[in-house]
């Protein structure tokens, strides 16, 4: 059931993972905690999965590799992830906002959308920081606006622990001179591109003609940008329940692989453990995607449909390698991943 409420509410749990290790480690609280891999500091080619606000203020970020990471701040708390922790305590608040009475559409283990007709959301909001703080022990931040878009927006300028409210009376004000990647949904690639057409700021990318960004983008995309820059976005709240479309593994190598042999058996490895999961939840794999980075970071993904939906090793796995034989194995290879795009269940 979707519905299109008055009001669209972003609720982001404040530096998860961190949070949740804080909760149970009181002592941690206030100090540079960093979440990832084994949780040794040491471990090649393992990255930051999360960092407590004090070890981001040493530069640290995820996806930073824990060696860099130990070497910016040396004296932080590096601890394993622990993803049973992690699914229980975003269940218990996701809970807890379902318990406000509202719509909510989850999206993944730390953030959510609050659909809600109120006249004062911004109570609301105050509502869902204190009910997550009282039961959950965890801080949010919260992001109010009448689209997913904006909202999302909203909540990186209340971040951290913070509530902001973003609409039409304001929107320029805020984000016009800022640049186009401050819009959620516009990334590197696409600034890039923009730039090159001498569109830079938000109010820039709002006042360009549509026939120049439908050219430039296609006629989705193109008209997509347009309605971000304006502030504009998705108005509808869906209370389904959150199911994951995929299920994937990664593993980064402690040394590069150079032997085909050695990447075809890592890849079936990698999609055996992904069935496994995927078979766990009863669910059906209908696409197998291969991701390939090499030696020089260069990262790249390639996808292919199954002959037909299917749970079957003996299809799945030689599918995934079959989508390794698309790429050009020129350089030695320092990570391999395996997705299954799943079919909706029931």
């Amino acid at each position: 059931m979707s519905t299109s409420p008055r009001w669209i509410l972003h609720v982001d749990l404040d530096q998860f993972l961190a949070a949740v290790e804080e909760r149970r480690h009181p002592e941690l609280a206030g100090l540079p905690v960093i979440v990832g891999g084994n949780g040794d500091p040491t471990e090649p080619r393992k990255v930051v999965t999360c960092a407590s606000y004090p070890a981001r203020e040493f530069g640290v970020h995820a996806g930073m590799p824990l060696r860099t990471a130990a070497r910016k701040c040396p004296d932080a708390t590096f601890l394993p992830s622990d993803p049973a922790a992690y699914d229980a305590a975003s269940e218990e608040v996701m809970n807890l906002l379902r318990g406000l009475g509202y719509p909510i559409e989850v999206w993944g283990w730390d953030e959510a959308y609050v659909g809600a007709d109120v006249d004062d959301p911004i109570d609301l909001a105050e509502r869902i920081r204190t009910t997550i703080a009282a039961e959950a022990h965890l801080s949010c931040s919260v992001g109010i606006s009448d689209n997913k878009q904006r909202a999302k927006v909203a909540t990186g300028l209340a971040k951290p622990h913070g509530i902001y409210q973003l609409t039409d009376a304001n929107w320029t004000t805020v984000m016009g001179d800022r640049e186009v990647d401050a819009l959620w949904g516009v990334g590197p690639k696409t600034a890039r591109r923009l730039a090159e057409m001498d569109i830079t700021s938000v109010t820039q990318l709002a006042a360009t003609d549509p026939d120049t960004l439908t050219t430039a983008f296609g006629p989705t995309t193109g008209l997509w940008l347009l309605l971000l820059a304006k502030g504009g976005g998705d108005t509808t709240v869906s209370a389904e329940p959150w199911i994951p479309r995929s299920r994937s593994h990664v593993v980064t190598f402690p040394r590069d692989l150079t032997d085909r042999t050695e990447m075809d058996s890592a890849i079936a490895d990698l999609a055996r453990r992904t069935l496994t999961d995927v078979t766990a939840e009863s669910r059906i794999a209908t696409r197998v995607a291969v991701t390939v980075r090499n030696s020089a970071f260069f990262t790249r993904t390639k996808i292919r449909k199954l002959p037909e939906p299917s749970i079957d090793p003996d299809v799945v796995v030689p599918a995934a390698l079959k989508v390794l034989d698309l790429f050009e194995l020129d350089r030695p290879v320092r990570l391999l991943g395996v997705r299954l795009e799943l079919a909706p269940p029931g």
